[in-house]
């Protein structure tokens, strides 16, 4: 059964602006490994702009709003052996989410030069 859908859509602007000219954005939003990620890119920016969006649906599709008190850098990206993404939380995170039970958590990103997407839904098992 679906119990959440969450989508977000960012303009890459906009995240590669918070990026160059807010001290701190980087490492309050995005975990070490999604900004080792992203710096290998030779587009890093579309990169956080989609994990960004992915952080973003995942707040929608949960009902957390701000992330109910989870900090953004708690939530983060992977990517599986095949290229999907997937999302993992820190223990602070998962011990927000523990009301939820036992779920399986789907993701999709997509993103241009311009915009980047992130879509969340979230099935009870």
């Amino acid at each position: 059964m679906i119990i959440g859908i969450g989508i977000d859509l960012v303009e890459v602007a906009r995240i590669e602006k918070l990026i160059l000219g807010s001290d701190g954005f980087l490492e309050r939003v995005f975990s070490k490994d999604e900004i080792a990620y992203c710096e290998k890119k030779k587009n890093r920016f579309e990169g956080y702009a989609a994990r960004f969006a992915a952080k973003e649906a995942f707040a929608k599709a949960t009902g957390l709003g701000i992330f109910g008190g989870v900090p953004m850098n708690g939530i983060y990206v992977t990517n599986q052996s095949n290229g999907s993404p997937e999302l993992h939380f820190t223990e602070q995170a998962k011990a927000a989410l523990l009301h939820l039970g036992n779920i399986k958590i789907h993701l999709s990103m997509s993103h241009t030069s311009e915009l980047a997407t992130a879509m969340v839904v979230i099935e009870k098992l």
